[in-house]
């Protein structure tokens, strides 16, 4: 699911899409502290846990000083290679 918008976020979409596969990777270009993604997650377990087979999953910026060196920001921002470990590990694929 693409969220567009964060106000007012689409809950019943997102919990209706963890129904179908009872897992949830959340990734966003955001330091991890007070961001949607922990919005989302608190979310799912709050009101999805009984669907959940995995830990909800987040991607998120590292929390340190963004810099302007362009191998500093692709090692800093969530990148494929984050998101297909995550993928795995809720899929117990590791």
């Amino acid at each position: 699911i693409d969220l567009r918008t964060v106000r007012p976020i689409d809950y019943a979409t997102c919990v209706e899409s963890l129904k179908k596969t009872n897992r949830a990777v959340i990734v966003e270009e955001a330091n991890p502290l007070a961001a949607i993604s922990s919005e989302l997650t608190y979310h799912f377990q709050r009101y999805a846990f009984d669907y959940l087979d995995a830990p909800v999953i987040r991607v998120n910026s590292m929390d340190v000083p963004l810099s302007y060196a362009p191998t500093y920001i692709e090692a800093t921002i969530p990148n494929v290679a984050r998101t297909v470990a995550a993928i795995k590990k809720v899929t117990y694929q590791e």
